[in-house]
């Protein structure tokens, strides 16, 4: 599915051009889906073509903390755990 925005030029910056905008908006758009649970970091990442490091760098420039939670922790303590036992 593709999307079309129209946004008032009063709105626009007058130095940014139509690639800039369409990227922010894009970026703008993953940020708001991740923060809200509906985007996992591997769909940011491939939404915006980055690695998961530069999705990581990405979030981190936005002040977004990631969506790691102690539940998370536990679940790769024990699948760490278990592998070095294998």
């Amino acid at each position: 599915m593709e999307v079309t925005v129209s946004i008032p030029d009063k709105f626009i910056a007058v130095s940014i051009d139509d690639a800039d905008v369409s990227r922010q908006m894009l970026e703008a758009y993953a940020i708001e889906n991740y923060r809200q649970l509906k985007m996992s970091l591997g769909q940011l990442s491939e939404l915006l073509e980055l690695s998961i490091d530069e999705a990581n760098a990405f979030l981190k420039r936005h002040n977004v903390p990631l969506n790691y939670s102690a539940d998370d922790v536990e679940t790769d303590r024990r699948d760490i755990e278990k592998f070095l036992n294998e």
